[in-house]
């Protein structure tokens, strides 16, 4: 049961559009308790199960915020891109909104072995030094910082595995879902009608096309872990 209020208003998440679901053909079973009615071949989330689950995970979240817990939010989806960036930036979170490059967790030597050279490119860029190689040598350096801006720049200031990861569709970030069970990461994940209800730690049912959907339930939860991460201040 939710301990805080967290302004969660089921008219709101109506006018998102977060109780419209899949076509009822591309529905998981497993998904029918979260599952309300059948409207022109869509189904309809229960709104009510989305508000409490949406609550659960509010609440994990400060928690996990005012002990000084680090997040990583996913969603690389076109539709989820731009609003997964955006509040992870708001709130100082890591996040990945382009591609998820496989073993990015659960190989992380690799990742961090990344991470270094992407830094020091960085560096070597912001202090000239690529503009005085030979135009080809600084050609190759340049895409390759292009490219490890695009896939890990929202991961640059990580140095170890996330506490908790938030998980934008489920159903399309399942690489990023294996790696977080198999190294035991909690997850929190948003998703729709076609997704497996039982992986995620909490899972949120909700729309996952539409942006305004998206964007609620990230804002929510970008807002419980401002709230935890003042607590953590003010305690510290």
């Amino acid at each position: 049961m939710t301990r805080r209020y967290w302004n969660i208003n089921l008219e709101e998440m109506m006018e998102a559009g977060v109780h419209f679901g899949h076509g009822t053909r591309k529905w998981n079973p497993r998904m029918a308790p979260y599952i309300s009615a059948k409207r022109k071949g869509i189904h309809i989330t229960n709104l009510t199960r989305t508000a409490r689950f949406l609550s659960e995970a509010c609440d994990l979240v400060f928690d996990a915020a005012s002990r000084g817990k680090q997040f990583l939010i996913v969603g690389t989806k076109n539709k989820a891109a731009d609003s997964v960036a955006r509040a992870a930036i708001r709130v100082r979170c890591h996040y990945v909104n382009k591609k998820w490059l496989g073993g990015m967790l659960t190989n992380w030597s690799t990742t961090e072995t990344r991470l270094h050279t992407f830094r020091d490119l960085r560096m070597e860029q912001k202090m000239g030094r690529l503009n005085r190689l030979p135009k080809r040598n600084a050609a190759v350096f340049k895409r390759q910082l292009s490219h490890l801006q695009t896939y890990l720049g929202g991961i640059k200031y990580m140095t170890g595995l996330p506490d908790i990861v938030i998980i934008v569709d489920q159903h399309e970030e399942y690489t990023a879902l294996r790696e977080c069970i198999t190294l035991g990461i909690p997850t929190i994940c948003l998703i729709d009608t076609n997704c497996d209800p039982d992986l995620g730690d909490i899972s949120i049912p909700a729309n996952d096309d539409a942006i305004a959907s998206i964007r609620l339930i990230l804002n929510k939860l970008v807002f419980a872990i401002c709230e935890g991460r003042s607590s953590y201040i003010i305690k510290r």
